[in-house]
């Protein structure tokens, strides 16, 4: 793919936007000017933010759109009036094939809503599901789902294994990650029946996509070892606020028992340890199931992790997530058939 990747981005969405969301942007084509922007949100603001000579201004559009969803609406009442919103246009543009990916740093719930009602899934899924980049000992690891589905059966979980395994290869190039399931124990016998039916059926597939490596319990999702970790989304977002939570406590508490002097000495290595947990460089839960691929960005992340978010977007479309999800889906579903 040689021409620039379109993203289509909710101007509005998430904390100080859209100030952090041009600055973003910014970053973003200092790096890599391969990306062509469509900025969804109310102009008069969104151009007070764009300085002469600033490289948006010719790597973008800017949609004049006023209403904007709030951070703290429900999903229902956001999809209700959402129809002149900064979200729902700039999602209705992969609708409308102007854009190739949308980005937004707003309401979660909104997103997902308006998402589903606005597109279609992928042929074979009935449940699309939210995955994210999580550190590991090695570099990072994808897991899903991460909220979008509570209750899951083994269909669900074997789908996700599929566009799980899609995402990896397209952000990293990797031919074939290793997956594995979430569970309380290693052993095949362990965990309910779900698990140990989807258990059954990844470890028959036939696909050879991914190398199925069983079970994984939850103290080495970060070893390093596995690149994509599958399970429901209530066990999986519990995972997630748990991993958000302990790494606030190390770094704080760290940061505490030191005095100047300890600091001092240990700055290199406490340098690296505060990169390696930064949030920003995970920037970006992706939205997987869908006909068209969606990024959301953390409300409350600074312009650095919103860059973060752009460089994700680039990736899974240059990386061709949809058209993997398709291929990998064909055997798993021909599997549970049977």
């Amino acid at each position: 793919m040689s021409q620039k990747v379109k993203i289509a981005v909710d101007a509005m969405g998430g904390e100080n936007s859209p100030r952090k969301i041009i600055q973003g942007l910014e970053i973003s084509l200092k790096e890599d000017n391969n990306n062509f922007f469509y900025l969804y949100g109310d102009e008069n603001l969104i151009k007070k933010e764009i300085h002469k000579n600033s490289p948006v201004s010719k790597n973008s559009e800017i949609i004049n759109v006023k209403e904007k969803i709030l951070d703290d609406e429900s999903p229902f009442s956001a999809a209700k009036r959402g129809k002149e919103t900064s979200m729902w246009k700039s999602i209705e543009s992969l609708k409308d094939k102007k854009a190739d990916i949308a980005l937004s740093a707003g309401n979660t719930g909104a997103m997902l809503v308006i998402s589903r009602l606005l597109l279609k899934t992928i042929e074979g899924i009935n449940k699309p599901a939210l995955a994210a980049l999580w550190p590991n000992q090695n570099d990072m690891s994808v897991v899903l789902d991460l909220g979008a589905n509570i209750d899951c059966n083994e269909k669900n979980l074997s789908d996700f294994a599929s566009m799980g395994s899609a995402l990896f290869k397209s952000l990293f190039n990797n031919k074939r990650p290793r997956l594995a399931l979430l569970n309380v124990g290693l052993e095949e016998t362990k965990g309910n029946e779900i698990l140990k039916k989807t258990f059954s059926i990844l470890k028959n597939n036939e696909i050879n996509d991914f190398e199925f490596s069983g079970y994984i319990e939850g103290n080495n999702i970060m070893s390093g070892n596995i690149d994509v970790i599958v399970t429901d989304g209530f066990t999986g977002n519990v995972a997630l606020k748990t991993a958000e939570g302990t790494a606030n406590f190390i770094t704080t508490n760290l940061k505490n028992s030191l005095n100047k002097l300890s600091m001092l000495i240990s700055y290199n290595s406490l340098k690296k340890f505060k990169e390696k947990l930064d949030p920003r460089k995970y920037n970006g839960a992706i939205f997987l199931g869908l006909e068209n691929p969606l990024v959301k960005s953390h409300g409350s992340t600074d312009s650095i992790g919103f860059a973060h978010s752009i460089n994700v977007c680039n990736k899974i479309v240059r990386g061709n997530l949809i058209q993997k999800i398709k291929s990998n889906l064909l055997t798993v579903d021909e599997k549970l058939k049977q």
